[in-house]
């Protein structure tokens, strides 16, 4: 093989590798020559657009704040781990959440069916009406009264009371007053030799006993009485 021939085969494969080479820079070049218009375009939009905060844009500001990102490193390190840990809660609590939110809006729905809601906000304007027709230190007035009231009902629900009272409401429905009569002086010294009526004359005089001391309590509770000259 000649000199020529060696040459021109190396020039052959020379033009091989540099094909690949020669390739890429065409398409560099239409890359280029498409990004062109579209470069000029964006830069354009950039500029229209920073105009909007160029009054309020200085480079100072700019330099400001990298210089406190880089200052709050740490702080931002932190930030980011607290967020890790609010996903990873939150993670955690989404399968209780499904099981629990649905319980809840059906237990409130069935508050909801029973009318609860419904009589809070009737509480709610029974307080507003109080609060209109008394001042507070009606309100604290009624209150002390309600204290009292409460202590007296508990007063009356002693087992003795309650049968008491009891006895008293169905006393009524035992007597036949259809059947009464008049009675004079003899008929009360005939009538005080029954069981029944000594017995009565008995639950009496012990009611009698204890009226009499609800005059000394009003005494206790009223005004001292002017001595008179």
């Amino acid at each position: 093989m000649t000199n020529q021939e060696l040459i021109l085969e190396r020039l052959d494969r020379i033009e091989a590798q540099l094909a690949p080479v020669v390739q890429t820079a065409k398409n560099i070049v239409e890359l280029k020559d498409d990004l062109t218009p579209l470069s000029k375009q964006a830069i354009q939009l950039v500029i229209k657009e920073l105009e909007d905060v160029e009054s309020s844009f200085q480079l100072e500001d700019l330099l400001l704040m990298i210089k406190r990102m880089f200052r709050s490193v740490n702080n931002i390190t932190f930030a980011l781990e607290q967020l890790e840990n609010i996903i990873d809660f939150v993670t955690t609590l989404e399968p209780l959440l499904r099981s629990s939110v649905p319980q809840m809006i059906s237990y409130l729905d069935d508050i909801e069916q029973r009318g609860v809601f419904r009589i809070i906000n009737a509480t709610l304007g029974v307080r507003a009406k109080i609060a209109e027709a008394y001042s507070p230190e009606d309100i604290e007035e009624i209150g002390d009264g309600l204290v009292a009231l409460l202590g007296l009902a508990k007063k009356i629900t002693s087992p003795q009371t309650i049968a008491f009272l009891e006895n008293i409401a169905e006393l009524p429905a035992k007597l036949d007053f259809s059947a009464s009569k008049e009675v004079g002086p003899f008929g009360l010294l005939r009538a005080s030799s029954n069981k029944e009526v000594k017995e009565g004359l008995g639950v009496l005089i012990e009611l009698t006993k204890g009226l009499g001391n609800l005059k000394s309590v009003a005494g206790a509770g009223g005004a001292p009485a002017e001595s008179s000259n």
